[in-house]
């Protein structure tokens, strides 16, 4: 009752943080499991369609068809295990920040440019004749 009040927000706020971040990464490797599971069924329904079922039976279309998804595949495996790791959380902040240093930048050269075509003298000295 009479404790000294404790500094939590901040650290639920972390908290709250990484797991967010920790849901999102388990959100998308779900997904990811789920392409590959998908994708072993697809293609096996596939040469089942061209083989079995002899729609176009005289050409192994099948091949060409999970030679593309395999290739999208990769690329999904890519976007969730290296691109992640180069263009995640900390890559987003570092770039909001350069975006942000350049905005003031270019508001510091801004002001600058009005001052030095309108002092602040003489829209005073105007104002006092007023």
């Amino acid at each position: 009752m009479f404790s000294k009040p404790k500094n939590t927000s901040e650290i639920d706020l972390e908290q709250h943080e990484l797991l967010e971040d920790a849901q999102l990464r388990i959100k998308q490797k779900k997904r990811l499991y789920s392409h590959f599971v998908i994708f072993l069924v697809g293609s096996v329904f596939l040469i089942l369609i061209n083989k079995i079922l002899k729609y176009g039976a005289d050409y192994n279309w099948f091949i060409w068809a999970i030679t593309l998804w395999a290739f999208l595949f990769v690329i999904h495996v890519i976007n969730v295990f290296v691109t992640q790791k180069f263009m995640g959380k900390d890559w987003e902040r570092k770039q909001r920040e350069k975006l942000v240093l350049k905005q003031k930048k270019k508001i510091a050269t801004l002001q600058k440019e009005i001052e030095t075509d309108f002092p602040i003298s003489q829209i005073n000295s105007k104002e006092s004749n007023i």
